[in-house]
């Protein structure tokens, strides 16, 4: 490290293990190719349901580039034409790359529905088969399929066939748990069908989102796909994701939790794969300004009411480790109207620097793990390529859905 280089490191607002991490040189770094689409930096943000609606990806956007990916759409729900899953699947015309996250688990509905979208002018398609929502894997979805190859292979290949020049990804865990890992074999089926990339989120569906995420399982893949390899989990700073990608050779990163009331962190992302040193956070000031702005793009996307109701898990994100946030949480999360919200964050102390403290704490899911729920019978039949029964009539696709939402 030069003396340049240490200076701004001794000054570098992070974590004690990012302290010495060196910025990005000149060159390190490739740009991440799929199929026409090149996207620099690398960074992903990670479909999350109930997050990575049109306001949170512009949002982030506004602060850096790279792909911004929505929210998990259901195939069935889309191509029925239910509502809600027609808006959450919406964009605007400047939103470009457009990437959209759809689950499926049967063939010919992905199929149709990756037909749709690129005729939509969609950029992107990922596929969701790492959900560890009870409920689905119980049907055997999600991340049970991948413990089926030739299942998962069928899926692959009905988008790929449908999507013509457009990139389809898989995004996937390392397994069911840490006695039956999926993760390679995953790999192997998305490259032999032609999908453009696959994610890892190393971690296995019993953790959920418990723990460390396992780097090395990315390592591991890396060196065994014939795809470009998206590493994912525990990207809380800027710097980790040049540690990822120094570590395990990945091709790219996907940003999830570390996000959430940080949409900031794209701008630190494009900073340090640049060269450059990020500053320190916005104060609370900056921050009050940018939850008025996303409250209300969530306002025009979703109406007044859906759209505040939307706000108040924001706020917790937002106003995390600040001094007295618990009692101000409080009150935030029983806002109804953009007028309340105002009048909350009038009161907050603009110049409050941003808590060192609150860079690794987790914005969302617990810390809790589960014992995954499969279909009786599911394991001994892992050849098997029959999709397994999906919701169909609309009370269970919304019901599916709102499963879906909470994980």
């Amino acid at each position: 490290m030069s003396a340049g280089e240490a200076d701004a490191a001794s000054a570098r607002f992070s974590s004690a293990e990012n302290r010495d991490v060196p910025l990005a040189r000149t060159g390190e770094f490739r740009p991440l190719v799929l199929k026409s689409l090149s996207i620099w930096p690398p960074v992903v943000l990670a479909p999350m349901a109930g997050v990575t609606n049109f306001p949170f990806r512009a949002l982030c956007r506004e602060f850096g580039a790279g792909l911004y990916v929505s929210e998990m759409i259901t195939a069935r729900g889309f191509l029925m034409g239910n509502s809600r899953t027609i808006l959450l699947a919406s964009s605007r015309d400047d939103e470009r790359p457009r990437s959209v996250q759809v689950y499926s688990s049967d063939p010919v509905d992905i199929g149709e529905m990756v037909a749709r979208l690129v005729d939509q002018g969609v950029d992107h398609v990922d596929l969701n088969l790492g959900c560890p929502v009870p409920k689905v894997t119980a049907s055997g979805g999600g991340s049970a399929i991948p413990v089926k190859p030739r299942l998962m292979a069928r899926l692959v290949r009905a988008m790929v066939k449908r999507s013509g020049a457009v990139p389809v990804t898989v995004k996937v865990r390392k397994g069911i748990d840490e006695d039956l890992l999926t993760y390679l074999d995953a790999g192997r089926v998305a490259g032999e069908e032609g999908a453009s990339a696959i994610g890892l989120h190393a971690r296995t569906a019993a953790q959920l989102y418990h723990g460390e995420a396992d780097w090395e399982a990315i390592a591991t893949l890396k060196s065994a796909a014939t795809i470009p390899v998206l590493g994912n989990g525990d990207v809380w700073e800027s710097f980790d994701a040049l540690r990822m990608m120094r570590a395990t050779g990945c091709d790219g990163v996907i940003v999830g939790r570390g996000c959430l009331g940080r949409p900031w962190l794209f701008r630190e992302l494009a900073q340090v794969f640049d060269g450059r040193e990020p500053g320190a956070p916005p104060k609370l000031g900056e921050i009050a300004a940018i939850m008025r702005d996303h409250a209300r793009r969530l306002v025009d996307f979703f109406g007044a009411k859906v759209g505040m109701q939307q706000m108040r898990k924001w706020t917790s994100w937002y106003t995390k480790g600040f001094a007295g946030s618990a009692a101000l949480r409080d009150r935030l999360h029983r806002i109804e109207t953009f007028e309340e919200l105002d009048l909350l964050l009038a009161n907050l102390d603009a110049n409050e620097p941003f808590p060192l403290s609150a860079l690794r704490v987790s914005r969302a899911k617990g810390g809790r793990t589960q014992k995954v729920s499969l279909p009786h019978g599911y394991l001994a039949q892992r050849d098997d390529d029959t999709p397994p029964r999906s919701p169909h009539s609309l009370a269970e696709i919304e019901a599916y859905e709102r499963a879906l939402n909470a994980g």
